[in-house]
């Protein structure tokens, strides 16, 4: 810890007098980030210290500048300094992601236990002509019946993890592409590049990617051994039967067996049981079928477990069908699995309105890959920060006492976080204040004693 304090206090640019003020930086922010120090230089490492300390406490837009003088190094450093760090420096952003995710994996998920990963995408609206990627595309958020947004759409991969002060699941981001339509590299693609990276970096965890509808496709045939996909059946997917055992006969082996038809076929013949379920934090109980077989326009090969879904009034042939390649998983699990997918909407929704993920206006390409995913990034350091650093029950005390109405309150939100972070940072700049290097004001004991 003193060694990166020393660090924030000698690490300075070509042409910046002022040296970075390390009582505007909680120490212990600083264990967290000095798990990822690695993927930086020096001088580098030294600004995105302070640029982490500026999303983090900041009250207003997250502006690149607006991170600067929130980290208190308005008028002390040169703002290019902080541009520079997103559009030219050298650092590698998946590094910095994997880093992330073995703090969060360390943490939060016991030793031996599988690792759920959701993939999702979302558009942060951009304007500029001259901005890197930016293009009319879907927009989960749009209104009206077009559903299509201008901006820049980053594919988000996030880990489910459940943290000791919050009852719900929590998805944290720690790995992004910035899709660019017509490029060649579509989203399930490109979320199947990130998975890979993370399934190398946990051989010895099992993995399981949970993707919405619109992530469905070829690019999930071949995947690590160590890794499972979960998904929503397309309502016209035609499946097909196992293969059946090899004949003996000359030619090849048939590789799928016969025409099964589409879920609605299925459902027609299923044999239907009725079970509990828990999703979205509540129990309920459903009707249920399965079927072990092949997808063969999507995943081909692959053998996969399809649960089929019926509410106990319904009067449909089933509501919710789901496709697994986990086919060793009990139907409940692959439900409750696909159900905490959700939570990677609320962490997007945080961070675009909490964390001010989209608020910087960069323009160049390597400025506007890294800007976003560093202000989600955000929140999985805000949230591993908070796990170690944390006062749950004061906070949520506090919360309370400003809004005594608000009686179904139980857990501390990503709101309280921020507010507890502002107040230990607060902390060490009033301890930092005594010192000459804060508080050039103030006279050093030498000059006080030779007065």
């Amino acid at each position: 810890m003193e060694e990166a304090s020393a660090l924030l206090t000698t690490a300075r640019c070509p042409g910046d007098s002022p040296m970075l003020p390390v009582g505007t930086i909680p120490s212990c922010l600083l264990s967290v980030l000095e798990g990822v120090r690695s993927v930086f230089t020096a001088p580098t490492f030294a600004t995105f210290v302070s640029l982490v300390t500026g999303l983090l406490a900041a009250t207003g837009p997250r502006t690149v500048t607006g991170m600067w003088s929130a980290a208190g190094l308005a008028g002390r450093s040169h703002h290019a300094r902080a541009h520079r760090f997103f559009s030219h420096s050298r650092w590698d952003l998946d590094s910095l992601g994997l880093l992330l995710a073995r703090q969060v994996v360390a943490r939060f998920v016991p030793a031996g236990q599988a690792v759920t990963v959701v993939v999702d995408d979302t558009l942060f609206h951009r304007y500029g002509a001259k901005t890197h990627g930016v293009f009319w595309q879907h927009d989960g958020s749009a209104k009206g019946r077009d559903g299509i947004g201008r901006g820049n759409c980053f594919v988000v991969v996030g880990l489910v993890v459940t943290v000791p002060f919050l009852t719900r699941a929590v998805c944290l981001p720690v790995l992004f592409r910035l899709h660019i339509p017509k490029s060649g590299v579509s989203k399930p693609d490109a979320a199947r590049a990130l998975v890979g990276l993370l399934a190398r970096a946990f051989p010895e965890r099992t993995l399981h990617v949970v993707a919405d509808a619109a992530y469905r496709g070829p690019a999930w045939r071949t995947l690590p051994g160590n890794t499972t996909f979960t998904t929503r059946l397309a309502a016209n997917a035609v499946l097909y039967a196992l293969p059946p055992e090899p004949t003996g006969k000359r030619g090849h082996p048939r590789w799928k067996g016969e025409k099964l038809g589409t879920c609605t076929d299925l459902a027609a013949t299923a044999t239907w049981r009725t079970t509990e379920v828990t999703c979205y934090g509540k129990t309920e109980t459903v009707h249920i079928a399965t079927i072990t077989c092949l997808w063969w326009g999507s995943l081909h090969r692959t053998p996969v477990t399809v649960v089929l879904i019926k509410e106990t009034d319904s009067a449909r042939p089933y509501d919710i069908a789901l496709v697994s390649t986990d086919t060793s998983a009990s139907v409940e699990t692959v439900i409750a699995r696909y159900a905490d997918r959700w939570s990677v909407e609320q962490t997007i929704k945080d961070s675009k309105i909490l964390i001010g993920a989209g608020d910087a206006a960069n323009r160049l390409p390597r400025a506007v890959e890294r800007t976003v995913p560093f202000a989600m990034l955000g929140l999985t350091i805000l949230t591993l920060w908070y796990a170690g650093h944390g006062t749950p029950e004061a906070d949520l005390a506090a919360a309370r006492a400003r809004a005594p109405w608000n009686r179904k309150k139980c857990n501390v939100s990503v709101d309280d976080m921020l507010i507890a972070f502002r107040r230990a940072r607060i902390t060490a700049i009033s301890a930092g204040q005594n010192t000459v290097d804060q508080n050039p004001a103030r006279p050093s004991t030498s000059t006080s004693s030779a007065a």
